[in-house]
């Protein structure tokens, strides 16, 4: 009996959630005067030729603001090849050792082998090297602004070097 009761009122519980009458009871429309004044206010800002706040083009570029939009960049870009590189070995026929040897049969010269893996290795090192740079900051290290340029550029020099290792190697 007590197994049935809570069936039953976890199902009338459920249903009450997923009713649709009761998730649109809350919407409320917006008034007639909301609509005007938020229509008065874009008008009157498309007259005065104002830009859309905040704008790229009110604020001059700074080493963090690049190294900041850097690494959201490189983490998206490295998200995305690991996951096309894994979608490729699920769609492609043949296995790794094949497309690698593929590859060394172009018989591509070593300055281009090195570029690629360094192409390779410099998302993987700035977000690295950048990412210990985030966690100094959530210690409470190096938030003055000399500090932080200072670390911005220590940060991109130690990216420069590691890419070039492994590239090297």
């Amino acid at each position: 009996m007590p197994v049935l009761l809570a069936r039953h009122v976890g199902q009338r519980c459920l249903w009450t959630r997923l009713s649709p009458s009761l998730s649109m009871r809350h919407v409320v429309p917006m008034g007639t005067a909301a609509k005007e004044e938020m229509a008065q206010f874009c008008d009157k800002n498309t007259q005065s030729n104002r830009p859309m706040s905040p704008h790229i083009t009110i604020y001059k570029w700074s080493l963090p603001m690049l190294m900041s939009i850097a690494h959201r960049g490189t983490g998206v870009a490295m998200s995305a090849g690991v996951s096309l590189f894994g979608l490729a070995a699920l769609i492609l026929p043949e296995q790794f050792p094949y497309y690698l040897a593929f590859v060394k049969s172009l018989s591509l010269g070593p300055a281009l082998i090195y570029s690629a893996k360094f192409a390779l290795a410099f998302p993987l090192t700035y977000h690295t090297w950048n990412g210990i740079r985030h966690l100094m900051w959530d210690m409470g290290k190096g938030f003055k602004i000399p500090q932080v340029y200072q670390s911005g550029v220590l940060v991109l020099v130690l990216t420069l070097l590691s890419s070039a290792g492994l590239a090297a190697m």
